[in-house]
């Protein structure tokens, strides 16, 4: 009885996991959103017609953005394989997607070529084409840069994200933290720690302003790059998950809370000895 009393009446248990249903949190938020608060049976009508627009709407769209992605890759590879090998002569249908995966066991073949010596040599002999090229070498370069920064292991790619005061004092904006200013800009500046930022432009994140400013000014987050973009991305509509801090928040207090658990039963273990002696 007691146990039952203390659930009812304790208003701090809450649920960080799925419930009986198996509804996560933001689950819940959603239907108990889109739940119509009238009676009327237009009221009724319109919230199920806004739950299901929910639901359908980013999966029709993620299905139309995979399905464009796979016509726009077979566009480019399918032309280049022979038409004795294309799938469409031996069924009596069109088959998605044979030049998607062509491309990747392309791609694939490719960079096991780079990784030996045969292929490394055939590359820097590419490379000293394409640096002969005015035009053509400098869209490579770039292209080069980009590509390795956001793809390859040892590439450089945003390391925190950050908040700073923007446009005036007291108005705080997102930025990702790039690392450190080339080395000529610490020199001309010299004002201590400086760091590299960049400032996006929301809902249009490749837009944006790079900053150099004074470490101290920039306000660290513990908010994941991904969380970052999206809450970029949606104007702020989208706020990012806190739940793995909270839980390592938790795990953090737990070891406190045993050590002190502990502390207290080896100081009131003596007392107990000096009564039975007693």
């Amino acid at each position: 009885m007691n146990s039952k009393n203390d659930q009812k009446t304790d208003p701090n248990a809450q649920h960080d996991g799925p419930d009986e249903n198996g509804l996560e949190e933001d689950d819940q938020r959603l239907f108990s959103a889109l739940e119509p608060t009238s009676s009327h049976f237009l009221a009724r009508l319109r919230g199920y017609f806004l739950t299901g627009l929910i639901i359908v709407g980013p999966v029709a769209i993620t299905i139309y953005v995979v399905w464009w992605f796979i016509n726009l890759v077979d566009g480019w590879v399918k032309p280049l394989i022979p038409a004795a090998y294309l799938p469409e002569n031996f069924l009596p249908f069109n088959v998605p997607g044979v030049g998607l995966v062509v491309g990747i066991f392309a791609l694939m073949v490719v960079g096991a070529l780079a990784a030996n010596l045969f292929g490394q040599t055939l590359v820097s002999y590419g490379l000293i084409l394409l640096d002969r090229m005015p035009v053509v070498r400098g869209v490579y370069r770039l292209l080069q840069q980009i590509f390795t920064t956001v793809f390859s292991k040892q590439g450089t790619s945003f390391k925190r994200v950050g908040l700073i005061e923007f446009p005036r004092r007291g108005l705080y904006a997102v930025v990702f933290v790039s690392g450190e200013p080339p080395a000529e800009v610490k020199d001309k500046l010299g004002n201590g720690e400086l760091m590299t930022v960049f400032m996006p432009n929301a809902p249009n994140p490749t837009t944006g302003f790079v900053l150099f400013m004074p470490a101290k000014d920039v306000i660290l987050l513990d908010m994941a790059i991904d969380d970052g973009a999206k809450l970029v991305l949606s104007a702020g509509l989208v706020a990012p998950k806190q739940s793995k801090l909270k839980e390592l928040a938790d795990a953090a207090k737990q070891p406190a809370a045993s050590d002190e658990h502990n502390a207290t039963s080896d100081a009131s273990t003596p007392r107990k000895a000096e009564d039975t002696a007693a």
